[in-house]
């Protein structure tokens, strides 16, 4: 997200993964800290200004801590390596849900303690039940969160069917929505999604469409729900403008006035109100006959086993973790605070706008929390895969949807199997993931 001080070029970056990890030492492999101190290695933040302006953060609220960033496939083997060693070199880790969650398998320490230390900061039950990853133990504290909202034009919502309120849409409401508004388009439409190249058209269907039409992604993947969510999707992409194929970020076309509604991340839409917010409203995504499917993107700090140094790494989440180190946070770097804590009323527009969003969406009568693929490392996009090349069958060349599902299905669980991993929210957490 978009905050003062920080420009589009930056967020672009961003949002592409950013630049990459810092130079590792010849003699070791692993990435140095360039001003000494305990290593903090994280999967966030990496592109250069970012990681200044958190480092900047750091040095203000922790003190003698060395800011290093890597990217997630070697950050997986980078400290499973050195614990097997005996050699600990780190003293704190950073990461997404996904990259922490398979540490937790003999590499990281046990946090339960220091949650309890932390006191009632006022984290979600849902976050706090992920950090324990399937057992009675807290693995990592949650730091940081971000996700996926509508974003709308007045131009737009003067089209909403009477009496449906924007901020508790339906799935059924939101598709009247956009043909009521290509209609009173001159049949244009008004909407779009963000189905280019680099899009991330497919966090919708893995987060959203699917857990709010059958309440899983994986477990329901070609159920007889998710043939009607893939039908319903049928129909809303008929009033989607054309150029969808081609929009990676969508605050563009919304900012250019090509579309007028949009869904997308957070840090994907903040741009498109920049220069005149109160025309803009941003929306929680709708709901479906399970609930509000929503995907979070939720960061986490972690202790290695062995840590260089346990209790600089215990003072700094806590550090991180306090409220207004969180809201410092959302203004340099964008990621909203994982606790409980009011947005201040100075905060640039558009970004009051999302924290709204987000809020509404999370605190929604049954949300449904999903999250990106967890424990996949590099096969993470073979995954992702499989629900671009559905959409593509489906909604674009027509294929049939339940002959798509199964055979899609049986790519899908061979990469599963192959890697014999559990599910991620929203489906149920098995020893093994079994399409279904």
């Amino acid at each position: 997200m978009s905050v003062s001080g920080v420009t589009r070029r930056s967020f672009l970056r961003a949002a592409s993964a950013g630049a990459a990890a810092l130079s590792a030492a010849a003699c070791t492999g692993f990435p140095t800290s360039g001003n000494g101190g305990m290593i903090f290695l994280s999967t966030q933040f990496r592109p250069a200004d970012e990681a200044e302006r958190f480092r900047g953060l750091l040095a203000d609220t922790a003190p003698g801590v060395g800011y290093v960033t890597i990217e997630e496939s070697p950050f997986s083997s980078q400290v499973r390596s050195q614990v097997d060693a005996g050699s600990t070199q780190i003293g704190l880790l950073g990461g997404l849900h996904g990259d922490i969650a398979p540490l937790a398998d003999g590499y990281l320490q046990d946090l339960t303690g220091l949650l309890a230390d932390l006191g009632d900061r006022g984290w979600s039950a849902d976050y706090l039940q992920l950090a324990k990853v399937g057992t009675d133990r807290t693995w990592y504290i949650p730091w940081a969160t971000a996700s996926y909202v509508l974003a709308a034009h007045a131009d737009a919502l003067e089209h909403l069917p009477s009496g449906v309120d924007a901020t508790s849409l339906t799935y059924d409401q939101f598709l009247d929505w956009a043909i009521a508004a290509r209609r009173a388009n001159g049949n244009r439409p008004m909407l779009g999604l963000p189905a280019g190249p680099k899009g991330l058209l497919h966090r919708f269907t893995q987060g959203f469409l699917l857990p709010s039409f059958t309440g899983g992604q994986i477990t329901t993947f070609r159920s007889n729900e998710a043939v009607t969510a893939w039908q319903y999707f049928r129909d809303l992409w008929a009033n989607c403008a054309p150029s969808s194929t081609n929009y990676d970020f969508m605050q563009e076309p919304l900012d250019s006035g090509e579309v007028r509604v949009a869904w997308d991340h957070v840090v994907r839409l903040v741009d498109a109100p920049e220069r005149d917010p109160r025309n803009w409203r941003m929306l929680p995504a709708p709901r479906g006959a399970h609930g509000l499917g929503y995907m979070a993107v939720i960061a986490g700090l972690a202790v290695p086993k062995g840590s260089s140094d346990p209790e600089l790494a215990q003072r700094t989440i806590s550090a991180l973790t306090r409220p207004e180190t969180q809201l410092r946070l959302l203004r340099s770097n964008g990621f909203f605070p994982s606790v409980d804590t009011a947005t201040p009323d100075d905060l640039p527009p558009a970004v009051q706008l999302e924290a709204d969003a987000v809020r509404r969406q999370q605190e929604a009568p049954g949300a449904i929390l999903s999250l990106p693929p967890v424990g996949l490392g590099q096969r993470e996009g073979e995954v992702s895969k499989v629900f671009k090349d559905s959409f593509r069958s489906i909604v674009l060349d027509r294929a049939d949807i339940r002959a798509t599902l199964d055979q899609q299905a049986r790519v899908l669980q061979g990469i599963l199997d192959d890697l014999k991993v559990p599910c991620w929210a929203p489906d149920p957490a098995a020893d093994l993931c079994r399409v279904g």
